[in-house]
């Protein structure tokens, strides 16, 4: 997606420097040299999105990991698992479900309130609608990613409809031990 502008961008530039061609013929007229710059510019445009490595995303079951420090529900420790896998170079995308805000307080949370406390922008953040589970949308945006799924559930009511759980790798467990976010990355 990134590259659709850039792209549009040059087409757009290389239509505009054919027809100053066309009308004014192989001379240097300021709506040729115009169309050039663009057409450069653009061109730049489109190595720079090409150039530019993908971020690697990881998705983070919040609901799950809000339980890890001594099973009792806190944004802190997803706040310390979401900056340990930042400086781990990766863009953590979190789902929640819908009761969270009642586990860790005594009102509802949506995307924006839960990002501001954990410290991220708030298109990172995912909460499933009342009476939805997370699982399965948590799924499915990991496939869409193709990002592994920080979490110590093992979704086995969903293997059948995800079968990527079962591969090695995909489902990174974790834990707080002796106060210390500790999470089996990889990386």
């Amino acid at each position: 997606r990134p590259m659709v502008a850039p792209i549009l961008l040059l087409l757009l530039s290389l239509a505009g420097l054919s027809l100053s061609i066309w009308v004014h013929g192989p001379v240097a007229s300021d709506p040729a040299l115009l169309a050039a710059l663009c057409t450069l510019a653009s061109l730049l445009l489109v190595l720079r999105a090409r150039l530019r490595p993908r971020p690697r995303y990881i998705v983070v079951d919040g609901s799950n990991v809000l339980h890890w420090r001594d099973e009792t529900p806190s944004l802190e420790t997803v706040r310390d698992v979401v900056a340990q896998l930042t400086a781990e170079g990766f863009v953590p995308v979190i789902w929640f479900d819908a009761n969270v805000g009642y586990k860790v307080g005594d009102r509802y949370l949506g995307p924006a309130r839960l990002a501001r406390k954990l410290g991220v922008p708030a298109r990172q953040v995912f909460v499933a609608p009342k009476g939805t589970p997370a699982d399965p949308l948590l799924l499915e945006g990991a496939e869409a990613l193709r990002a592994k799924v920080v979490t110590n559930d093992r979704f086995r009511d969903w293997t059948a409809q995800h079968p990527q759980i079962g591969e090695p790798g995909f489902l990174v467990p974790g834990r707080v031990r002796q106060g210390e976010i500790v999470v089996d990355t990889g990386a």
